[in-house]
């Protein structure tokens, strides 16, 4: 496996990020595939509503139809000239004939000018009833080309019902106002047409006049005389764009809607049907809640487990790093063991050789170490090398410069960039910082503490190896040890003497 591919899989931050991002691309396809689910649910209400409104709107412009030619007839057939002459049940049918196919038609009349009855679906004789008062024989009587008109909303004097009126103007043969020919349509006719279809508690269907009168309103019914909504910010909208669809609240209840509308076909009427917003999403919503819990339940688990393996490799790599910091530290002193000094001298050769600059070796050995173990015992002993590596830690300044504990009671001090006039001065600070250590175990004084010091020097570029200069300053040791101890001897620069590479130590003997 690649270094750096290892590196990415053992690193804490790594592990957090990918679950983060784990996380936000399930968080987003779960967004995105829940915006389609409301869209195809929009989608799915606009199909209802445009199919609700098309089967509505053709309902109803065929029985308005079915009305309007049956008062057609009746106009054209007051023109025949034997009408007068037929026997009274063939006058009923050759007049009223075509009104048979008209769902819920009421009642069928024709006012003389006067607005007194003339002829009645009924029979005949015909009820006597006057029309006189009634808006629409006011409207024909002062507009001949008015055409088929609706009025609004209102209740039969005949049958007490809720209807609404169609008339159309008679003509004399001198194109003089001769009455009226009208038929009514009981608004329960709308309510069993609206009764079988599906709108949801908040869905309404309201029809219209083009003054802005509404006839119907279900599944509420209006009452008379009926509302006017000509001035309604929702009816204008219908008026002006004739048929589309938008979505507003409606202004009686608040609650909003999306209105599918349109005009029905040859008539002054405008038809809407309105489904709650709310009610289009709430199958939507429900999958979404559940959805984005699950969604939000396993975004947590992703990352919580994220965290987990970034902590546990964060703890691993600690560990790791501290095992490793052990590997190369001696366990007594804190000092840099062997293994990490002659790591460190090799690098520091190795640097020196490319810089140009000089490197220094200091073999410092505690003196009679064997009597600090002998009379006082090993605890004792210990004590002496721990308070002797704090005095050569101690007598180093620069961060570059390494203590280390080589071996038994013997240290070594690397200094790169330092010449042997350098190394001598730091050899100084070494042995009064031992004189000023002061022992005591349990409350017995140690004697004094000395050390002996071998000095060596050498610079890279000029020749050499390090294990030649660490032989040369093995020697120097030597040779203090040799002359009474409490030392410092520096080795001739290139020589090894012969004995330094014979003499074998294992720290107890000096």
């Amino acid at each position: 496996m690649p270094a750096g591919l290892a590196a990415c899989i053992r690193s804490t931050w790594v592990w957090i990020a990918l679950g983060i991002v784990a996380s936000l691309g399930m968080a987003a396809v779960s967004v995105v595939m829940l915006l389609e689910l409301r869209r195809d649910a929009w989608e799915k209400a606009a199909q209802t509503s445009r199919n609700l409104l098309q089967v509505i709107e053709r309902d109803v412009a065929r029985n308005f139809e079915i009305i309007d030619l049956a008062l057609l007839g009746i106009a054209d057939n007051l023109k025949m000239p034997s009408l007068s002459a037929m026997s009274p049940e063939i006058r009923q049918l050759v007049l009223f004939d075509r009104a048979v196919n008209a769902k819920d038609l009421g009642v069928m009349l024709v006012l003389d000018e006067d607005g007194n009855t003339v002829y009645d679906l009924a029979g005949w004789p015909p009820r006597r009833i006057n029309g006189a008062a009634r808006p629409y024989f006011k409207l024909h009587e002062a507009d001949p080309h008015l055409g088929l008109a609706i009025s609004q909303p209102l209740i039969s004097r005949l049958n007490g019902q809720s209807i609404v009126v169609l008339s159309r103007r008679i003509e004399k043969p001198d194109g003089s106002f001769g009455g009226v020919v009208l038929g009514s349509l009981s608004l329960a006719y709308f309510q069993r047409l609206f009764d079988r279809i599906e709108l949801g508690h908040a869905g309404t269907i309201n029809l219209f006049h083009e003054d802005g009168t509404r006839i119907v309103r279900y599944p509420q019914a209006d009452p008379v005389p009926a509302p006017n909504f000509a001035e309604a910010e929702n009816f204008q909208r219908f008026l002006h764009e004739g048929q589309g669809s938008f979505v507003a609240p409606t202004t009686s209840d608040g609650i909003e809607r999306v209105y599918r509308f349109t005009r029905v076909a040859g008539l002054p009427l405008v038809l809407n049907v309105a489904l709650s917003t709310r009610e289009i999403e709430a199958e939507w919503r429900a999958k979404a809640a559940v959805i984005g819990g699950i969604v939000l339940a396993l975004c947590s688990l992703t990352i919580g487990l994220s965290l987990l393996c970034g902590w546990e490799l964060g703890r691993r790599a600690a560990a790791e790093k501290e095992l490793a910091r052990l590997s190369r530290t001696d366990a007594l002193t804190g000092l840099s063991n062997r293994r990490c000094f002659e790591e460190t001298f090799a690098q520091a050769w190795a640097q020196a050789h490319r810089s140009g600059d000089p490197l220094c070796l200091l073999i410092v050995d505690a003196d009679h170490f064997k009597r600090y173990n002998d009379r006082h015992g090993h605890a004792a002993g210990d004590a002496v090398l721990r308070r002797l590596a704090e005095a050569l830690s101690e007598s180093v300044r620069r961060p570059s410069d390494r203590v280390a504990r080589i071996g038994g009671e013997e240290f070594a001090i690397l200094l790169p960039g330092t010449d042997l006039a350098g190394g001598a001065h730091v050899a100084q600070r070494v042995h009064a910082a031992a004189a000023r250590l002061a022992l005591a175990v349990e409350g017995a004084e140690i004697g004094p503490v000395t050390v002996s010091i071998g000095l060596a020097g050498a610079v890279p570029i000029q020749g050499g190896t390090l294990e030649a200069l660490y032989r040369q300053a093995d020697g120097a040791l030597y040779r203090a040890k040799s002359e009474g101890r409490n030392r410092t001897c520096q080795a001739p620069p290139g020589l090894e003497p012969p004995q330094a590479q014979k003499l074998q130590r294992v720290g107890g003997g000096r």
